[in-house]
Order: C-alpha cells, then structure tokens, then sequence
C-alpha cells in the first residue's frame, strides 16, 4: 500500500462517466490521491460473454480519460465480492465511495459493507446511482408497491419534476497518479475466449462521449418520430442507448434533461421507456421471487417443453420464420436487437415452442450487451404473460403479420437473412409459399418452418387452460 496521505477508493461498477458520477465526485472533492477499482467478478461473467467486450472496452477508454485527471484504474480478478472486501478490511490509510445499484442482492451486500466498515471505523459514503427515483421513493398511497406501469410511471415523473435540482458538480482532478493495490489485471484479460465479439468494432465505441453523441443525434433527428419508428426494425428509430445506459456511461438524468428542453412529439413516449427501466428495478426489489422463476406462481405448472432440436434452431436463427431470424441473428452479431424484435422472438420461443422463458434469458444473458437483470427477467416475464403487467398469454405473436406489419418490404430481414435477398415481398415472411427453386430452395438455402404457426398457436393456448 502507498503510504501517501488518506486515499480515496472508489468502486467503480456501472459507472463509466465523469457526469453525475457522485461517488467519484465525491472522492476527489475529499481527497488529493484517488484509486478507481473494478472487481472483475468471473463467476458473475460466466454467462455474459458479450459484456466481457463492453466492459474491457470501456475500461480501456475510462482509463485514458481518468488520466487526465491523475487517477489510475485498477482492476482486480474475484471469484467473490465478500473475498476481496475481507482483505480489504485489513487494510488501513483509505476512504471508500460507491454507487448503489439496485439488484436486490447488491443491496443487501451494500447493508453487509456498512456493518464492516462501521465496525473498524473506516470512512464511506454511498450514493444514489444511475436512476431517477430510487425504487422505494415511488409507491402507492397506502405504502404498497405499484404492480402496473402507468399509474407507477404517472407517480414516478410527478415525483422526479417535484424535486429540487442538485447542483452540479464536477470531477476535481488529483495532485498526482497513484496505486493501492497489488495483484491487478489488464482490461485485455477480460475479453471474452469466443471470437464472434469481434463484429462488435463495427456497431459500438463504449464511452461517455459516444453515448452523449448518440443522445444528440437522437433528440436532433429522430425523437419527434419516435412513437412511430421505434417499432420498424429496418429504420434507425429508437436511441440505441442501452448500452451505455446500463454500463453509466451516461446518467438517466442527463438523458432527461436534454430531452425535456425539446418540445416534441416523441419526447414523453421514449422518457417512458426510462419509466420501463424503473419499474422493472422496483419488481425486481419489491417481489425478489421473479429473479429464481414466474411472477404469477400459477405458471409453476406450466407444461414447458424441453426440446433441445428447436431451441438450438431458435437460438441460431434457423427456424423458418424470417422475423424471428433475422432477429436472433441481429442479436448474435451486434450484441443488441431491436425491441419490437425481441417481442416477436420472445413469443415464438414461449409460446411457438413451448419453451420455458428462463431458457430464453439466459441466452439473451449471455449475448446482449444491454443485458441488466431487472429489464432482462422483467421483460421475458411480459412477453411470457407470467410476470407483473404482463401481456396475456393468449396474445399470441403471429411472426407472419408481425413481419408484414413492421417489415413491410423486408429490408430487416433481408439484412440479417441474406439468403432471403432474392425473394420479393409477397414472400419474404412465408417463403414457404415461394415455388420457384430458382429463387430459393426451401430446406437447403433457408429452413422450413420448424413448427405451423396456427397449430402452435392452437396447442399453446390449450396448455394455457390447464394451469
């Protein structure tokens, strides 16, 4: 340990901005030497292989920036937070800040840090993270949670723009670079082993500047027609945010009052996909069962079917069904897919194959980029129709009309479907229909239809009734 005056710890986790980061704020305002560290958890990334590249490219990029202001990142290899903060209790000459994240389990780690460094008198502060409200400022009149989203979102705002706005603070930077720990790792170790990442170059830069420029180049050029584009693959209409949202490269807040200063249209429609977020983290606290399986416990005895043959051709956008794989196959090249899209393949995995959502998250787990545990379990549970404010069950996607509804001419699918580039729009979401081999030879250039919409449809509805 460098025996230098108190230095300031701060535990980096999905943080990386200089903006309305407070805890970093925080440490440099208190202290002249200040250490960023970030727990490289491997069990955690066991299953998330994409943000294994997020997170050592914005590592990358957040260290260049810090330098600026004399402060080093350090990042240190766990197989357990409770491992490392135990030798971390040992240590003496340190004040440490963080932000809340709000899975459950982190809160109820942040309770076991407070004990520890209450016990041995070490100085810390904690602060709000990236959110508007934190999940228990919004409830209902009786002190209970919200369990639909409108009348959780209409609370939610009039609290938030009831607030009295904190003043702005800003990174102070430090006298000069330092180091505090010893066995550390390279960014470049937590890349992931599989090279399909390696597209993710062509889609993505991962730092505060690129998710203030796409923020930008949003509310200038596509939020007015937000309402209507968001929902069409093939158009660049929605922020594609994300991202750098889950990972803090920007603050929600930044994102809202860039926003509110335009008086569009599509401003509220896309503020309420925050809203989305929030009361996703506010389930995910207030009914922590829906992490480990349904919301709604009557889909326990769902009869889920296990069957490995359409999983994989679902997974690897080989099911017939060209919205559905050109959708997966967005997923797997590019980290991301399209809201509208991930509806529709969400709904043919549950309700086409009967397969049970948590199959469907832990694929999703492993290849967003976005991925948070909150929107991701939250999500599937609406699409299944078993979570809070679901969908109904029997709101079936029918992938043919959604196809012909939100990709009318077929640009989305013929992009990530190329083999489809030949067929003309009368079949490009049923070439099934197609009788010309010249045009396409149906179970050698593309898959037929693994299962018959209508009687998948007829067959899930019936295993519906019987739970």
């Amino acid at each position: 340990m460098n025996m230098l005056k108190e230095i300031g710890l701060f535990w980096l986790k999905d943080d990386f901005r200089l903006n309305k980061n407070l805890a970093l704020i925080e440490a440099t305002k208190k202290h002249d030497h200040v250490v960023v560290f970030y727990l490289y958890k491997t069990k955690k990334f066991e299953n998330q292989e994409a943000q294994k590249w997020w997170i050592s490219k914005s590592l990358e990029k957040f260290e260049k920036k810090l330098e600026e202001f004399n402060i080093k990142i350090e990042i240190i290899k766990t197989d357990s937070y409770k491992n490392f903060f135990e030798k971390l209790f040992n240590m003496d000459n340190f004040s440490i800040y963080w932000n809340k994240t709000y899975e459950p389990q982190y809160l109820e780690f942040d309770q076991y840090l407070i004990k520890k460094f209450d016990a041995k008198k070490t100085k810390y502060k904690i602060f709000k993270g990236n959110v508007l409200n934190e999940f228990n400022e919004v409830k209902k009149g009786d002190g209970t949670p919200f369990k639909v989203f409108t009348p959780f979102w209409r609370n939610a705002e009039k609290f938030y723009t009831e607030k009295i706005p904190s003043k702005e603070k800003k990174i102070i930077k430090c006298k000069k670079k330092v180091s505090f720990f010893k066995k550390t790792i390279s960014f470049s170790d937590i890349f992931p082993k599989t090279k399909w990442y390696k597209k993710f170059d062509k889609y993505w830069s991962p730092s505060e500047e690129d998710a203030l420029k796409e923020l930008n180049i949003f509310i200038k050029n596509k939020i007015e027609d937000y309402s209507n584009s968001r929902n069409i693959p093939s158009v660049l209409g929605t922020s594609k945010l994300s991202p750098f949202i889950k990972h803090g490269q920007i603050h929600v807040e930044t994102i809202w009052e860039k926003c509110i200063k335009f008086k569009k249209k599509g401003v509220s429609k896309f503020l309420a996909e925050i809203g989305w977020r929030e009361f996703n983290h506010s389930l995910i606290n207030f009914f922590p069962h829906m992490l480990e399986g349904n919301y709604s416990k009557k889909f326990d005895k769902f009869p889920w079917q296990k069957n490995s043959k359409f999983l994989t051709a679902w997974k690897k956008g080989l099911t017939g069904y060209p919205i559905v794989d050109a959708g997966m196959r967005e997923l797997y090249s590019t980290g991301w897919m399209h809201n509208r899209v991930r509806m529709i393949t969400g709904s043919f995995l549950v309700k086409h194959l009967l397969i049970n959502w948590i199959e469907g998250e832990k694929y999703f787990k492993n290849c967003l980029l976005d991925y948070s545990q909150a929107n991701n379990v939250s999500g599937w549970q609406w699409v299944a129709g078993c979570g809070a404010d679901a969908a109904p069950y029997f709101r079936i996607f029918n992938p043919i009309l959604q196809g012909e509804k939100f990709d009318k001419n077929g640009d989305y699918v013929k992009k990530w479907v190329p083999e489809l580039k030949n067929v003309t729009k009368k079949f490009i979401h049923k070439p099934w229909e197609i009788n010309d081999e010249k045009i396409l030879k149906l179970g050698k250039d593309y898959p037929f239809p693994i299962v018959v919409h209508e009687q998948a449809r007829l067959k899930a509805l019936e295993a519906f009734k019987n739970i």
